[in-house]
């Protein structure tokens, strides 16, 4: 299933099935959530060498107005805003690797060549100057592009298996060696490079059906060597690149990954049925040199397993030790992919959130679409000044506000 993502935003769709019933949705906004905002969302927190200095994030929403894949003053404008209001650490839109396959438009931006990376430069100065921290996302689509698309037209849609997805004809190149070491090449001078210009830290995306995700999937990486096989075995690819970016960059700069268990290819396709499968994929990652994950859902509020109240963040954190960010619907009651088809949404209460914060359930919040509409929303619920949100209004994706 594709859906059709109009110009301003490609973060991948959500499911429109799987609403959570009343009881399970997050309350509305108290005064004793006010009163705790500020007590626990402007706690510092670490990962590796970097001190964000609160738990709010702001999640990677790529917005294809960077043409040529250079990063203009607008999108300098459009961080520096965010962290100047009070977003502890933002990630950047998805952005392109050095890899001709990397990605489909000549809007997103890119992570390498000269231009496009002073580009960048001048986003994370201008964060920086704001009182911010930022991580650029590292990104490869793997199968998702289609041929003869740009950036560079002539580079097949490669992937473990030339799948797009479970049950699909082969569209695309499997993967060789060669282009194996080529893509973890990339990412590892990526990584180098944002160190070089500025940047905090990477987070590499490894979620939503996407090159890495593409290997942890059974439903796309058929292959019989060793980068297919069982759960562990196909975490080698992306446990190659997260080594690799770790020894391309200085021990304390953090290395994040984020990873879901639905993809844009199919909502209810899940990586891991119980706790324990989870923890087999996920420790050969953390061991090759995560220093967090970012566990990305559809609602932060739903349980990942029976017989626990734990979200995917909640788990992952529990079951690796490491910092852990979780996603999904932050201060906002409308479905996520409604937004591509130009619905907006009600906004919502924070109370659960800051409950399961106050367990230490996870470390960080990573906030889209309300941060998209607002870019003073941090600064608000820091002050506990709810009463001054605004609902989502779809017309955010046409612009960098």
């Amino acid at each position: 299933m594709h859906v059709h993502i109009p110009r301003g935003i490609s973060c991948p769709s959500r499911p429109l099935d799987a609403v959570p019933t009343t009881s399970q949705r997050s309350p509305h906004v108290t005064a004793d959530a006010a009163s705790r905002a500020a007590e626990i969302l402007s706690r510092p927190v670490s990962i590796n060498g970097l001190t964000v200095p609160n738990r709010i994030a702001m999640a990677p929403m790529t917005r294809m107005f960077s043409p040529g894949g250079v990063p203009g003053e607008d999108v300098v404008g459009y961080y520096s805003r965010r962290a100047a209001a009070g977003v502890g650490l933002i990630v950047t839109e998805g952005t392109y690797v050095g890899h001709d396959s990397a990605g489909q438009s000549d809007e997103v931006p890119r992570f390498h060549g000269e231009d496009q990376l002073a580009g960048w430069a001048r986003v994370a100065d201008a964060v920086h100057a704001a009182g911010g921290t930022i991580v650029p996302q590292l990104w490869h689509i793997g199968m998702v592009r289609k041929a003869g698309e740009p950036p560079f037209a002539d580079a097949p849609p490669v992937g473990p298996s030339g799948l797009y997805k479970e049950g699909a004809a082969v569209t695309g190149k499997s993967m060789t060696q060669q282009d194996l070491d080529d893509v973890v090449e990339a990412f590892a001078k990526a990584a180098a490079d944002a160190e070089r210009i500025g940047f905090d830290g990477v987070e590499l995306h490894g979620a939503h059906g996407y090159l890495l995700d593409q290997f942890l999937w059974a439903g796309t990486n058929r292959r019989e060597d060793a980068y297919g096989g069982d759960p562990v075995a196909r975490t080698k690819f992306a446990a190659e690149i997260i080594a690799a970016v770790r020894a391309a960059v200085s021990p304390e700069f953090p290395v994040i990954f984020r990873y879901s268990q639905w993809k844009q290819q199919a909502y209810d396709a899940r990586l891991a049925e119980t706790p324990e499968e989870l923890e087999a994929i996920l420790t050969p990652l953390a061991a090759a040199g995560v220093d967090a994950f970012h566990a990305s859902t559809r609602r932060y509020w739903v349980p990942e397993f029976d017989g626990s109240d734990l979200n995917l963040a909640g788990w992952t954190k529990k079951l690796t030790g490491k910092p852990a960010i979780t996603v999904g619907s932050v201060g906002l009651d409308g479905d996520f992919v409604k937004a591509f088809v130009g619905e907006g949404s009600p906004v919502k209460g924070i109370d659960d959130l800051l409950d399961r914060m106050e367990r230490d359930e996870f470390d960080l919040v990573a906030v889209g679409r309300a941060l998209l509409q607002d870019p003073e929303w941090a600064a608000k619920v820091l002050a506990g000044r709810f009463g001054e949100l605004a609902a989502y209004d779809a017309e955010s994706l046409k612009t960098l506000s």
